[in-house]
């Protein structure tokens, strides 16, 4: 998986654009940082001995209290109490500073944007929704995003004159994540002919943005980065996210890692043809599980379009024999024990047929807004040595 470690992802965020030099974490430097890092966001505010941390990681005390003495100089963490030893004194035990470090994140869709930004803990401390057209061409769109984005980025302000964004003194933003439909190259943050849209073929959108708010920027698409927000809240095993919306999508997470693809082109779930000279579908095919779920929803036939979507689930389980069917998007969000319910039947029906365990599936908790939080763990994953940008 691309950008896995805090080292690569720091090279890659500081490649997107200008406001690469305003933080300066040790995380973004250190894989040994990174896994005590980790270790201080699991722990919560009981926090953790220096060491626990040595045993846990390997390290030597020494090199643990070198990293721990940084974090605190560098405001990530501090000291959380004393807990009593099976020998000698008291140990100091030390906890994460989750406002120490925030991230936002962007979900561009096709008739809105959604911005959030987080702490280092992944909580969401302020949100802004506003409604965009993503047909309306790449300066209105970038205009809109930086414009919801001030309300996440109070060090950006707007420079009316060049329509650029100045970053100010915010030494706690890490960077900011975007997803958003594709196809796209996440390697290079650059657009392919997104579904619907074929306009933004070629668009380099993390460049572009990086410019404008003045921060480094991932791009990834929106079903990848609610995978990846969903195994950063600690959904286990591989599973598949499936997002309906006004598209539909898959995010994949086998091995503990989003599967993006050689050309990080994995996921087009919607755009497998299940019904040969079906109706066509907005990405110039025929018969698309996309077209034919979407065309149900948009007749009011929520039943049908939970039948379609099961289909679609059956082939991905038989396909990868994943652990779990995690369902998601507006649409979901609307109606989610008819779409759990439906899904669920199909898959069912097919583990009678095969003689196998039927595969769960359920609806996630954030509703329509996980893509957004998803996209915040694109910057924040690296930062404890996990997937993300």
């Amino acid at each position: 998986m691309r950008g896995a470690g805090p080292a690569g992802a720091a090279g890659a965020a500081g490649a997107a654009g200008p406001g690469g030099g305003g933080v300066n974490l040790l995380s973004l430097r250190s894989h040994n940082a990174a896994l005590v890092l980790d270790l201080l966001r699991t722990a919560g505010d009981e926090g953790i001995s220096r060491l626990e941390l040595a045993e846990r990681t390997g390290l030597t005390p020494q090199a643990v209290s070198k990293i721990t003495a940084r974090l605190r100089e560098d405001g990530l963490a501090a000291e959380a109490g004393r807990r009593a030893s099976t020998g000698g004194k008291p140990r100091t035990v030390l906890r994460l500073v989750p406002e120490a470090g925030h991230a936002v994140g962007i979900h561009l869709d096709r008739d809105e944007v959604r911005v959030v930004r987080v702490d280092l803990r992944g909580a969401v401390v302020g949100e802004r929704r506003a409604a965009l057209d993503l047909g309306a061409g790449s300066e209105a769109v970038l205009a809109a995003v930086r414009e919801a984005a001030a309300g996440a980025l109070p060090a950006v302000r707007s420079d009316r004159a060049s329509g650029r964004g100045l970053a100010g003194p915010d030494p706690s933003l890490l960077g900011v994540g975007v997803a958003l439909p594709g196809p796209l190259d996440h390697g290079r943050g650059v657009l392919h002919r997104v579904t619907g849209f074929p306009a933004w073929d070629g668009f380099p959108l993390r460049a572009a943005l990086a410019e404008r708010l003045g921060v480094p920027v991932v791009v990834d698409k929106d079903t990848n980065a609610a995978a990846l927000g969903l195994a950063a809240g600690g959904e286990r095993g591989s599973f598949a996210y499936l997002h309906l919306g006004t598209g539909l999508g898959a995010g994949l997470v086998i091995g503990g890692g989003v599967h993006r693809g050689a050309r990080t082109g994995a996921g087009e779930f919607g755009h497998q043809v299940i019904q040969l000279d079906g109706p066509p579908c907005t990405c110039g095919d025929r018969g698309c599980l996309e077209a034919l779920c979407l065309g149900a929803v948009a007749r009011g036939d929520l039943d049908e379009a939970a039948r379609v979507l099961g289909a679609g689930a059956a082939n991905l389980v038989g396909l990868l024999d994943i652990d779990v069917v995690l369902l998601g998007g507006r649409t979901v969000a609307a109606a989610p024990e008819t779409f759990v319910g439906g899904v669920g039947a199909v898959l069912e029906a097919r583990a009678r047929r095969t003689g196998q365990d039927t595969v769960p599936v359920r609806a996630t908790a954030g509703g329509d807004g996980a893509v957004a939080v998803g996209a915040a763990q694109l910057v924040l994953g690296p930062v404890f040595g996990r997937g993300g940008g």
